[in-house]
């Protein structure tokens, strides 16, 4: 049967795809518009388990702050390519998700996946996603910090570095000034007592190896090592780490001088310890030249 623009348009609209595409689909259906929209939708979602293998190391921070100022969630939602991090539909995917991470306070990525967002699961919008813009897309991870009786600020570098602070005392401008910090300096961790003594040994003893190289006494190692070591942890927490803005204070001498404390913080950059695939055009344009000579 002839298949009438109008019908087309109607697929296209409701599915977002192609016009030869949606065309085909209703070809094989004879006009059944229905038929034609969820057989799109099953290739759809087949083509996306397909995706599942590709490295999705692009994409953005989403935040999301309750009305009260008291908490925060930032979120990471992978995609392929930055073109596709840049599209309507995945940013609000993504805004949308951490608005839901904020309000249900899920245990994590997978009990979030099974979350309702307008009436279809997190994980059902994520295939559909994936089906719709052709690319691998993930809801990665996601942190959230709450103030308690104190304050909070987020602060966003673009769309791929994001910061979550809580602090109470203080006013506003101290807030946003330890939220930016964050996002600039990515402290590892707190304060010298929340670093793991396995790092804390680990990095000693490399210190100590690299120490001993050069000969000297073993006191004067120690030493030696001992004021590499405080120099290390005050690089690794936030606050040890000289403040952005003004490097002559700490961050814990700035706080305390201001008459506060930061309860928690965190931050997220997008593709953070993903490897990411290093293509080679060298390499493959000699292999392709070897296949056809």
């Amino acid at each position: 049967m002839a298949i009438s623009a109008s019908l087309v348009k109607e697929l296209r609209e409701r599915t977002g795809a192609g016009m030869m595409e949606c065309k085909k689909a209703l070809q094989a259906t004879d006009g059944d518009i229905d038929a034609a929209a969820e057989n799109m939708r099953r290739e759809g979602l087949a083509k996306a388990d397909k995706k599942a293998g590709r490295v999705a190391a692009e994409g953005r921070i989403a935040s999301a702050t309750s009305a009260d100022n008291t908490a925060a969630v930032l979120v990471e939602v992978n995609c392929e390519t930055d073109f596709v991090g840049k599209n309507e539909e995945f940013i609000e995917f993504a805004e949308d998700v951490a608005k839901l991470v904020l309000e249900k306070e899920p245990a994590d990525v997978e009990a979030l996946g099974d979350m309702y967002l307008g009436g279809e699961t997190v994980e059902d919008k994520r295939r559909a996603l994936i089906a719709k813009l052709g690319e691998k897309i993930t809801v990665r991870r996601f942190e959230r910090v709450a103030a308690g009786e104190g304050r909070i600020d987020v602060y966003s570098h673009g769309a791929r570095i994001a910061s979550a602070v809580a602090v109470s005392g203080g006013d506003d401008e101290l807030v946003r000034d330890l939220a930016m910090h964050v996002a600039a300096s990515a402290p590892a961790h707190l304060s010298t007592e929340d670093v793991p003594e396995e790092r804390r040994n680990a990095e000693k003893e490399l210190l100590m190896a690299q120490a001993r190289d050069s000969g000297k006494p073993e006191d004067i190692i120690e030493k030696m090592v001992e004021g590499r070591l405080k120099k290390f942890l005050g690089e690794i927490t936030l606050m040890g780490q000289p403040f952005v803005k003004d490097p002559d204070y700490t961050v814990e001498k700035l706080v305390s001088e201001r008459g506060a404390k930061i309860e928690a913080y965190a931050r997220l950059e997008v593709g953070e310890g993903i490897e990411k695939k290093t293509e080679d055009f060298a390499a493959e344009v000699r292999a392709q030249a070897e296949k056809t000579a």
